[in-house]
Parts: structure tokens; C-alpha cells; sequence
């Protein structure tokens, strides 16, 4: 505090971390982005806040939010910052030289979920590239250097890996209405039996969900074969809405489908199969600061998909 009583004039390095976790959401994400430590972010968080004599950041649980007070503060330091920046060498051009993140997984959980999530990253100056696939030769890849992050589903095997859960998703058994109707007439224990007389559509030609969810759900083997096979469950969805079959599908995946009345639950076992999600990188911290923002993003993002 000044002579005169009132507060001191913060000086540009309090300004500037202030700036990037702001910007970032969490106190390590910035220390990563400023080559700092994060207690010494902590650090000078605080004593920005004993300055202006006001709370900047709510802390929680994982990350922070910025309070009103900070949200008024960044929009008058953020442009002169920036332009600072800019001019030493340290803005955006200079930022753009961080090397793309290298993001892999199923090409359905990461076009409905993972990158809608990565938004807002994207336009703050992270950037991305993606690949979609099956989990082990991603995993593969993933050893050898090709990428940084995947979205695999299931736990690495071993431990070359570094390995936290991410989402669960739910298989639900669907088919459009007019099928549906037909399959209701059957007692519920010809339920299986009764579908055997209409069209599967699956993702693969082993039928590993569907197979999968007649064991979980009815205890027995799936006895018929796939009428269309299509490596993407959005077109086996699309098929599915257009009235081609039935199919096991991720909830997530057709929520919307569902609760417009598109889609229809053949069945609604209390224990539904379960798929935990797991993002995966290799031990150790990388020298990319914009792969712990996108992995911290896409973990917070996934506690609601």
C-alpha cells in the first residue's frame, strides 16, 4: 500500500501472469505458458489480489474461475498487454511458433465431444492436429512419438503410459420407431429372438458392442449376422434413424435422436454395459505448455459427456 493509502500500482509481471490464468483457467496451466512454477504464480496471484485489495479467482477443485472483479480488470489490461507483447517480441506471432498438439481417438467421441470442448482453446491460440482410429495402433503411434494425447477405450496395457479416466459411456440398444413397435409385440424374454428378424447394423464385422451387450444384458451369444457393416457409428446411426435396423449404440451418441422420439430404447436393463474412456499420454511433462491445456480442458470437459 502506498503513503497515501491507496493500493499500489501492480507492476506488468503480476499483470501478465494475472493475463494468463485468466486466459488459461488453472494456476498450472499459466506456469506452464510462462515458464514459471506454479506456486510462484500462486505467489504472485495473491499478492496482486493484496494490491488491488480484491478476490480475483475463485479456487476450485480443478482449475479457477475468474470472479467479476477479474473479469473487469482483464478487459481493461488484456489489449495493452498484448500490444506489449507484441512489440517485445513475446505476442501472438511469437505464440503461433508453439507446435501443434497432436490429439488421436475414436473419430465419433472426438467430433461430438472432445473437440467442441477444445474450442475455445483454438481461438486463444492453441492449435491442433488430429487423427482418428482404433485405440491400439493409436496407442502404438502414441509410443513411438506421433502424438501427445489419445483418447483410448480402455487402460493402456504395461507402463510406458501414463493413463486417467476421462468419461464412461453407455450402450443402449435402439432402432427407429416403426421396428421398435414391431419388437414390442414379443414378450420382453423373446425380446433377443425377436430381433434376430430384423436388419444389424454395426460398426464392425465381429460385432464387438453388440456381441458385447448380449452377454452384459441377456447372458447369452448373439447368433445372427451384421446386414450392414460401416467403420463409423455416426453412419451406423444415420442408418438406424433412417429406419435401415437396429444397432448398440453409445448414449452419448444418439441423445439427441432419443429424446426426439428419432430413435427408440429396445430394451432398459438396470445394469447397462459401461465403457470408461481413458486419456492417454507418455510419462513426463512436455515441452509443449498447450498439451496440458488441452489435456486439462478435455479432462474437465469430460465429468459432463
Amino acid at each position: 500500500m502506498s503513503t497515501t493509502g491507496t493500493p499500489a500500482q501492480p507492476d506488468l509481471n503480476l499483470l501478465r501472469t494475472f493475463l494468463a490464468v485468466y486466459r488459461s483457467g488453472s494456476f498450472t496451466a499459466a506456469a506452464q505458458l510462462l515458464g514459471l512454477s506454479q506456486p510462484t504464480v500462486t505467489t504472485q496471484i495473491r499478492s496482486l489480489e493484496r494490491q488491488t485489495r480484491r478476490e480475483l479467482f475463485e479456487r476450485l477443485p480443478r482449475g479457477v474461475a475468474p470472479t467479476t472483479v477479474a473479469d473487469e480488470l482483464a478487459a481493461r489490461v488484456a489489449a495493452p498487454l498484448d500490444a506489449l507483447a507484441e512489440a517485445t517480441g513475446h505476442g501472438p506471432r511469437a505464440e503461433s511458433r508453439v507446435d501443434p498438439v497432436h490429439l488421436a481417438g475414436p473419430a465419433e467421441l472426438l467430433s461430438t465431444r472432445a473437440l467442441p470442448a477444445l474450442a475455445p482453446l483454438v481461438t486463444e491460440g492453441v492449435r491442433l492436429r488430429v487423427a482418428t482410429g482404433l485405440t491400439e495402433p493409436l496407442l502404438d503411434e502414441l509410443r513411438a512419438g506421433r502424438h501427445d494425447l489419445v483418447i483410448a477405450t480402455g487402460r493402456p496395457r504395461g507402463r510406458t503410459l501414463s493413463a486417467v479416466p476421462l468419461t464412461d459411456e453407455e450402450f443402449v440398444l435402439v432402432a427407429a420407431p416403426a421396428w421398435a413397435d414391431r419388437v414390442a409385440q414379443r414378450p420382453a424374454a423373446d425380446r433377443p429372438a425377436a430381433l434376430h428378424d430384423v436388419p444389424l447394423i454395426t460398426y464392425a464385422e465381429d460385432l464387438p458392442i453388440v456381441r458385447r451387450y448380449w452377454r452384459h444384458v441377456f447372458g447369452r451369444r448373439l447368433n445372427c449376422r451384421a446386414a450392414v457393416s460401416v467403420p463409423d457409428l455416426r453412419a451406423v446411426l444415420a442408418l438406424v434413424t433412417a429406419g435401415a435396423g437396429f444397432s448398440v449404440l453409445p448414449r452419448y451418441l444418439c441423445a439427441g435422436e432419443l429424446e426426439s422420439g428419432a430413435l427408440v430404447l429396445l430394451d432398459a436393463p438396470e445394469d447397462a454395459p459401461i465403457n470408461t474412456g481413458f486419456l492417454v499420454q507418455r510419462p513426463g511433462t512436455s515441452d509443449n505448455p498447450h498439451v496440458a491445456l488441452v489435456r486439462d480442458r478435455l479432462l474437465e470437459a469430460g465429468r459432463t459427456w
